[in-house]
């Protein structure tokens, strides 16, 4: 009783805010639009139809709504599709020099300006040499085409992020990972890496949900991916999204600036360009998560002296290296608490409830270490637990000088009840059987039921928990 009296007046009383994930990611991608010539849209469909393909990769991922997909090769036919279709999103595949592709783009942003144009090609050196004399203001991304249908995912997941971004981070403070890189190659191979890697994350996490209906709902509040092609532009987005920054993944050379209407990778890039970038993220915030990338091994020592995390782009392990590094410090993998000094493994977390029970067996110096680097809000809201991350967060860091250790705790154990409560909404979860429970006298097991039912309780009053 006497520990209760020490708690501070402020944590007598707090607030979570339920969210909804039905609000989320509200605006899809659902009819595409490819323009390619005959021969490019055989290359394309080469080894299966890109429709089928793309829902089978729907279905494995566990998400809804895979889009369709029109192939045009001529200008009139994709005005005839423009006019009877809502068309979502345009590819063009310009895949050499005299393909009217970008006639065809032209053409489309002049009868729907807002709807998105996407570049990919097999960069040649025709339609390389092409597209350095065209305006590429009418295209949103450029992309190379490897051969591997999930880069079309990605670019759909990555353009269905741009549109939600703002909404979502408003609604339920939704994570960002920011990429910064100009290498059209290269980015055009890690983006479906890194989307692969988040959305089965996401499908492992939703588990955790009542039924099927609430666990594909609650996909709808994974980290978005964001990319930039140069300083400014990483900058800008560092500006507006710091507080919602789960990491960035940045090279180390890329231009400071782009020309309007150039793409940044014709540009001659500054060596060091990701180093100032995350040196001056590091000036406004100490512990969000830095990775940086480079094919030039000098760099690992540069960036390792400001304390970046390096990935070798040569590596023949390098989509490995990165998901470890995601897993260990964006919150994607178990939360692995650590002695401060030591730095040894004292416990390890996978589940929301595994933190409750554990809470209060975990060193005091370990959970305030964690809590001052945003840790365990970090690692709430990659698993799209926003309403435990913001109480984290906001009542728990502003008090993490205190010398009170049994309130942190108890406000840990105490924050997680009201957020299942929001999340069930009265519904009934599947109970669990705890075989040969001690206290009971049938020494069967007794049944523990999850929802809020009127008189009775939540376990034996006298059960381990």
């Amino acid at each position: 009783m006497e520990e209760t009296t020490n708690i501070p007046q402020e944590f007598n009383t707090f607030y979570l805010k339920d969210v909804s994930f039905a609000h989320l990611m509200t605006r899809r991608i659902f009819n595409v639009l490819i323009v390619a010539n005959p021969y490019d849209a055989f290359m394309l469909e080469d080894d299966g139809r890109v429709d089928e393909k793309i829902f089978d990769e729907y279905t494995e991922l566990g998400m809804r709504y895979p889009p369709s997909f029109t192939q045009v090769s001529t200008t009139e036919e994709a005005q005839g599709v423009l006019e009877n279709t809502d068309i979502d999103l345009v590819i063009c595949m310009p895949g050499n020099a005299d393909n009217d592709a970008f006639a065809v783009a032209r053409e489309v942003k002049a009868m729907k300006h807002d709807v998105p144009c996407v570049v990919l090609t097999p960069f040649s050196h025709g339609i390389t040499r092409r597209m350095q004399d065209e305006d590429m203001t009418i295209f949103d991304y450029v992309f190379c085409w490897l051969g591997n249908t999930n880069l079309i995912l990605s670019i759909i997941k990555l353009i269905e992020d741009r549109m939600n971004i703002d909404h979502d981070i408003e609604e339920a403070g939704v994570q960002i990972i920011m990429l910064v890189e100009d290498n059209i190659r290269f980015y055009s191979s890690v983006l479906p890496n890194l989307y692969n890697y988040i959305l089965q994350q996401s499908k492992n996490f939703s588990t955790e949900a009542l039924n099927p209906h609430a666990a594909a709902q609650r996909k709808r509040g994974r980290p978005k991916v964001v990319l930039a092609t140069n300083y400014e532009e990483a900058w800008a987005l560092w500006q507006k999204y710091h507080d919602n920054t789960l990491g960035i993944i940045s090279d180390t050379r890329f231009p400071m600036k782009t020309p309007v209407g150039r793409l940044s990778h014709v540009e001659e890039g500054d060596p060091e360009a990701g180093l100032k970038l995350l040196k001056e993220i590091r000036k406004q915030d100490e512990y969000v998560p830095l990775i940086m990338e480079s094919s030039e091994v000098v760099n690992r020592e540069k960036a390792e002296a400001e304390g970046f995390h390096f990935v070798d782009k040569n590596s023949k392990k390098m989509n490995v290296d990165l998901r470890h590094l995601l897993e260990e410090h964006m919150g994607f993998g178990d939360f692995i608490f650590r002695d401060p000094v030591t730095k040894e493994e004292v416990m390890r977390i996978s589940t929301l409830k595994e933190l409750q029970d554990n809470i209060f067996t975990i060193p005091h110096d370990s959970l305030m270490r964690h809590i001052r680097r945003n840790h365990m809000s970090r690692w709430l809201t990659a698993r799209a637990i926003f309403p435990v991350s913001q109480f984290q967060a906001c009542h728990l860091a502003q008090a993490a000088g205190r010398r009170c250790p049994p309130p942190h705790h108890l406000r840990c154990h105490r924050a997680v009840p009201p957020h299942e409560e929001h999340r069930r909404g009265g519904r009934l979860r599947p109970y669990e059987v705890r075989p040969l429970c001690p206290l009971c006298p049938h020494r069967r097991g007794f049944l523990r039921w999850q929802g809020p039912w009127p008189g009775f309780p939540r376990r034996h009053p006298q059960a381990p928990s």
